[in-house]
């Protein structure tokens, strides 16, 4: 079964995210648990979470189709002492406030190396950075989103993303989360059949479904390749319709949160239903 949703707002209050998913018709959602551009915010309130798990029961949300993201602002593999433990710090605040509300995994960019050090040597500081968060939580999965390549952006390529797995201690808690739009542009053509055929056999081979915990359904604005971040409203972009019909039907992709991300907000009610119209009975 698929479980569809988009990435809500929390304003008012992180319990209000079920809210705003049922209003959609959502069957799953993604959030951020604090205000994504900044390193700190309020620690929750009991009335906090315990109204965000009554919302979640109240409208049928199990936590395994709830994909938090975490802030804009951490850099988990940052070439710098600082930064990287002010990444860090903010990375395990994170995942105790996903424990807090009862969510089973966070998604999260990998990290950038911003030129100043090999890619090798900030995949192994990505790795190390999931590494200490997990030693110091329970029940919280690490999810790695593949990334479009932008910049100095590690995650692009899933070679990238399989080696900081290899190097993550507990595999257990530690997964994946495919973004459409960043796979389109980072070089993946998932546009065509044989295409997305070819790249998730790829995805099976080098990482394997078992790792998959999300995906982040978004079109693109910009061309295959581009290395460029860039989303666009399903259909309305470089990809078309027709990936997103193939993934729907793929068993593959059962039982995940099924995310989006697309700019525009309004017709978001309209997206899921038009994705549920293209399950094949």
């Amino acid at each position: 079964m698929k479980y569809i949703g988009a990435h809500v707002s929390i304003s008012g209050g992180v319990e209000n995210a079920p809210l705003n998913a049922n209003k959609i018709g959502a069957t799953a959602f993604g959030l951020f648990v604090k205000n994504q551009r900044q390193w700190e915010a309020k620690p929750f309130t009991q009335k906090n979470i315990d109204d965000f798990k009554n919302n979640c029961a109240k409208f049928g949300f199990n936590p395994k189709y709830i994909l938090p993201h975490d802030g804009y602002l951490i850099n988990l593999g940052h070439p710098e002492k600082e930064p990287l433990e002010k990444s860090r710090m903010a990375f395990l605040d994170e995942m105790q406030r996903c424990e807090q509300l009862g969510l089973d995994r966070l998604n999260f960019h990998p990290g950038s190396h911003l030129g100043k050090t090999s890619e090798e040597d900030c995949l192994k500081t990505i790795a190390e950075s999931i590494n200490i968060s997990l030693d110091k939580t329970k029940g919280v999965t690490a999810v790695i989103e593949n990334t479009a390549g932008q910049g100095s952006n590690l995650g692009h390529t899933f070679e990238q993303i399989k080696y900081i797995i290899d190097n993550v201690d507990d595999k257990s808690r530690v997964g994946v989360c495919i973004d459409t739009c960043h796979a389109y542009s980072a070089g993946y053509d998932i546009k065509t059949s044989d295409g997305f055929k070819n790249t998730f056999a790829k995805f099976d081979e080098l990482i394997g479904f078992k790792y998959l915990k999300g995906i982040h359904l978004n079109d693109t604005k910009k061309a295959y390749g581009s290395r460029v971040d860039r989303h666009d409203s399903l259909g309305k972009g470089v990809l078309g319709i027709e990936p997103f019909k193939m993934l729907m039907n793929d068993p593959r992709f059962d039982d995940i949160p099924i995310i989006l991300e697309t700019p525009d907000q309004d017709i978001w009610p309209e997206e899921i239903k038009m994705l549920y119209g293209f399950l094949k009975t």
